[in-house]
């Protein structure tokens, strides 16, 4: 009788124990007294380890590596506790394209003319992103040459706090409806799982809206042991000399607080640096500190430590198209939830009940902010002119976009100042390679099935053919690529024109070319760089589930090498 009733309460007592965990751990977090600004900091302190970015790898690394070393955490951008309402799934659009000096959001734009973001916040690009959770699959784990045991566990370890089952209304499921039925097969429901066919992914925006970061994995912190400064902007990594070794060695780091006072971290003895400013910032930091091809260092007057070519090479963005599909009936808002798995290498998500009229205008704002100062674009009153035309706020409805896998195009990442404040240059370079438009026109087409599907017919108005919607997109200046009259009739043409970002850019710092197996740095050292730029692909539909559990994963197996001298 009791077995029975243990196997009757049990699925109720576990998802108690989920939730009430992760409610546990976001409550906590706001309260963490290690978290400081930098202008709090000493002058001078030491370390076990000391870890550049406190993101979406940062966070859980540091955490994990505080249970058994000293830590430090040095974030450039400033804390999401402060204001938690401005990050919730209400305010996407808004934190996305907020420009203010204080905001979360850093804007570039690729040479490629595409307009991009970089986070600038304790959490990383999971305090601005769209919220999507999703593992990497199988295949990607094993070709990785992680131990797969250990990140499940460590999947397993971030989700108690930070993801959630969403709940899927209308236009999700219409869109996830729309795809079985046009042939996105297997339904494999909800899962945190890459798998082909469609499914539910998980988010990290609970069923109250409010987004759970990566910083909310810092209460898993042992608080004697970590100290969190944010505003603190690392100028570069410092290295000397080692005899022994006949190599450089990273030995500590310069950094400045909000005040521009300077401080210097060193490491203990065994100690090391740990680089996790992301795909930008990571080899934008290498290259400060004395690594990267000597030539382009030279040119900027940087003293080079070691000559090596490969840093901020094999950048990728993977490319995105969309279609706007204005709705006859109200729509939820809603972020990612439903995705196509195609067999084909494209992934179709959609989103919906953003206020179009409200995000264009400050998209719009946002461009001619950034352009107008480095070329000879449209003038201030054309600018107003295409801004006011776009300020309607009853535009709704939503969208449905595709996401090329991997992908096989790659650009560079070069310097542009040696100020650390300034973004670097980056090429994409999308759709170099044939077999990406290929895929975009595969998933265009896959979109277009599922718009002219019965699952989808009520969000669609009837009078507004698939032709109408493409030149919508073809009038929006989704980017500063030239517009071809072709792109009306080929969706080739169409992809090429209109493509756009979904912020999961990686590369810059590949294993086997600028890192070894275990993210150490190759050739210096006492250094290593773990987050995304250490990607050759995009893992799964969205990588932040993926690079939260590398970092707990080579937590982990750092603190195995130092304790007990396991190669990791």
């Amino acid at each position: 009788m009791g077995s029975r009733f243990l196997q009757l309460v049990w699925p109720f007592l576990a998802a108690s124990l989920f939730f009430f965990n992760a409610f546990t751990y976001s409550q906590k977090a706001p309260h963490l007294k290690f978290i400081k600004e930098a202008r709090f900091a000493p002058r001078v302190s030491q370390y076990d380890y000391i870890v550049i970015g406190g993101g979406t790898s940062g966070c859980p690394l540091a955490a994990t590596l505080s249970q058994r070393a000293s830590v430090l955490v040095l974030e450039r951008g400033g804390s999401p506790y402060k204001n938690p309402g401005s990050i919730n799934l209400n305010k996407f659009v808004n934190s996305l394209v907020d420009i203010t000096p204080s905001s979360f959001t850093q804007q570039f734009i690729s040479t490629d003319g595409v307009l991009n973001a970089r986070a600038r916040a304790l959490g990383g690009g999971s305090v601005i992103n769209a919220g999507f959770y999703s593992r990497a699959g199988a295949k990607y784990v094993r070709e990785a040459g992680w131990d797969e045991r250990l990140a499940e566990e460590s999947y397993e370890w971030v989700e108690k706090v930070v993801a959630f089952k969403p709940m899927v209304r209308q236009w999700q499921s219409a869109v996830r409806d729309g795809l079985k039925e046009v042939g996105v097969l297997p339904y494999n429901g909800f899962s945190y799982d890459h798998i082909s066919g469609t499914k539910v992914g998980g988010s990290i925006f609970d069923h109250m809206g409010h987004r759970h970061t990566a910083a909310d994995l810092l209460t898993y912190a042992n608080p004697s042991s970590i100290s969190v400064y944010i505003h603190a902007t690392v100028q570069k990594i410092l290295f000397r000399y080692c005899p022994e070794r006949r190599r450089q060695q990273a030995y500590g780091v310069i950094y400045k607080d909000e005040l521009g006072i300077m401080h210097k971290a060193n490491l203990r003895v065994k100690g090391e640096i740990i680089l996790s400013a992301g795909a930008i910032g990571s080899p934008q930091m290498l290259m400060l500190s004395g690594i990267g091809p000597a030539q382009h260092l030279w040119a900027h007057r940087i003293k080079v430590v070691l000559d090596q070519p490969m840093v901020g090479q094999g950048m990728a963005d993977n490319p995105t198209n969309v279609l706007v599909v204005p709705s006859p009936v109200p729509v939820e808002e809603s972020l990612i939830q439903t995705v196509g798995i195609t067999n084909f290498g494209s992934y179709i998500e959609a989103s919906s009940g953003l206020n179009l009229g409200l995000s264009w205008p400050q998209r719009l704002q946002r461009i001619y902010d950034i352009v107008s100062n480095q070329t000879t674009g449209p003038s201030m009153s054309n600018w107003a002119n295409i801004i006011r035309s776009f300020a309607n706020k009853s535009l709704k409805g939503g969208v449905i976009l595709e996401k090329v896998a991997g992908p096989l195009s790659t650009g560079h990442l070069q310097l542009l100042t040696s100020n650390p404040n300034d973004n670097p240059l980056v090429t994409f370079n999308y759709f170099k390679e044939p077999e990406d438009l290929r895929t975009c026109v595969a998933g265009m087409r896959t979109i277009i099935d599922v718009i002219n599907s019965r699952a989808f017919s009520r969000f669609r108005y009837k009078n507004l053919s698939i032709q109408a919607l493409i030149d919508l997109v073809l009038s929006l200046p989704v980017n500063l690529r030239p517009k071809h009259a072709s792109a009306h009739f080929s969706l080739e043409q169409f992809c090429i024109d209109t493509v756009m970002t979904i912020w999961h850019y990686h590369g810059g710092c590949h294993v086997g070319k600028v890192v070894d197996r275990n993210y150490k740095v190759m050739g210096v050292d006492s250094l290593r760089v773990i987050d995304g730029s250490t990607f050759s692909a995009s893992p799964g539909t969205n990588p932040q589930a993926t690079v939260m559990m590398l970092g707990r994963y080579m937590g982990q197996r750092i603190l195995l090498e130092r304790f007990h001298r396991i190669d990791p």
